[in-house]
């Protein structure tokens, strides 16, 4: 005779957080319940599991739009960032993604975390250069920086 749980977390090889599963009562009892990992399932547990199910699912398509939405608004920002050239024309430093947020915000007036632009190293030539940033909801969108130097950057 079986019983029926609902999982609070992924558990291997039986299945993911919030799915319903029916396991041996040995199984529930001497493993699962435990550590936490599951709940015994009743009527009243599995309608609000439901409800809860179609909360997150409309916050998640929230959550995309606006995903969407901050794509579009990225796709048409070209940022222009000064910086100090040598005497060789080498940059001094370089631009990170913390400085390409802070430009983000300065110059369009967009807020997204550094640690969701993906550089793979940072720029260090001057010139336009094409930078992903990951938006969430697996939404992406590329932004334009263009590094100019210092003094052309004041004209």
């Amino acid at each position: 005779m079986a019983v029926k749980v609902i999982l609070r977390q992924d558990v291997p090889n039986l299945g993911h957080a919030g799915e319903v599963k029916q396991v041996a009562p040995g199984y529930f009892r001497n493993f699962l319940l435990p550590r936490g990992m599951a709940i015994e399932a009743s009527k009243a547990q599995i309608n609000a599991l439901q409800s809860n199910k179609a909360v997150r699912e409309a916050q998640s398509g929230r959550e995309q739009a606006r995903a969407g939405a901050l794509a579009q608004q990225l796709g048409g920002v070209t940022l222009r960032i000064p910086v100090r050239l040598g005497e060789q024309g080498r940059i001094y430093g370089s631009v990170t993604n913390k400085d390409i947020a802070d430009a983000l915000t300065e110059q369009a007036q967009i807020t997204v975390d550094r640690h969701d632009i993906t550089l793979g190293e940072p720029l260090k030539t001057i010139g336009v250069h094409s930078v992903p940033v990951k938006l969430g909801q697996g939404v992406a969108s590329d932004v334009q920086v263009e590094l100019v130097p210092e003094d052309e950057a004041a004209e």
